[in-house]
């Protein structure tokens, strides 16, 4: 499984960004998707998850109504809608995938390369 991450950059305070990151491979079945963040001298937190099955979301209590996370199943990927963006949300940001191997109960988890997010006021 690998991940494939793009979007991001810098922004003013207020504005928006969209983060998207797809996942190639074989032979296994994404569980749910999401983004976690790590800002320097921070460490990587959840910002937010959706499961592929129904599309239940998990927002961190941060970016709670300003980030949307949406899922496109047929492509195997997650995409973040981010707005209202705020200086504390500077880091660099990590796509996470959860998936099965066919005939395979145990959950892995797999990280794409990070994605710089820049905001300034």
């Amino acid at each position: 499984v690998q991940l494939q991450a793009s979007g991001g950059g810098s922004v003013q305070a207020g504005g928006s960004l969209k983060l998207s990151c797809a996942a190639s491979g074989s032979g296994f079945i994404i569980d749910a998707m999401g983004w976690y963040r790590q800002a320097p001298g921070n460490q990587r937190e959840l910002v937010a998850t959706i499961t592929f099955d129904v599309g239940t979301t998990n927002y961190a209590d941060s970016v709670q109504g300003r980030f949307v996370i949406y899922r496109a199943n047929a492509e195997k990927a997650v995409r973040l809608q981010m707005n209202s963006l705020k200086d504390e949300d500077t880091g660099i940001y990590y796509c996470n995938a959860e998936v099965r191997r066919f005939g395979r109960s145990n959950r892995l988890h797999y990280w794409g390369q990070g994605t710089q997010v820049t905001v300034s006021s």
